[in-house]
């Protein structure tokens, strides 16, 4: 509650940039692979990798919705893409 007189907070206008489907659908799509890596210690790479494969899947929608209408976001994005794809790959040539 604000206070008697209090200027009123200014409306939220600023668009949706993910849609609102996607991340509850990965979350009650994470939630059994994450059991299942929990239950089954073999499988925990890929409760692991899905995890990662969450935000990486939002970041690709985002750059190919948003492209045309709000290119700063949709390039931050992608720059997030290429960052992790980075990551991955120096994480390979690290490994002994």
């Amino acid at each position: 509650m604000s206070r008697p007189g209090a200027p009123e907070p200014a409306p939220h206008t600023e668009p949706p940039v993910l849609p609102p489907w996607l991340y509850p659908a990965c979350f009650w799509l994470a939630l059994p692979v994450l059991a299942l890596s929990l239950a089954v210690p073999g499988l925990v790479d890929l409760g692991v990798w899905f995890m990662m494969a969450v935000p990486a899947l939002a970041a690709l929608v985002v750059v190919v919705t948003r492209w045309r209408t709000d290119r700063r976001v949709a390039v931050a994005a992608l720059v997030a893409l290429i960052g992790l794809a980075v990551v991955v790959v120096v994480k390979q040539f690290l490994r002994p």
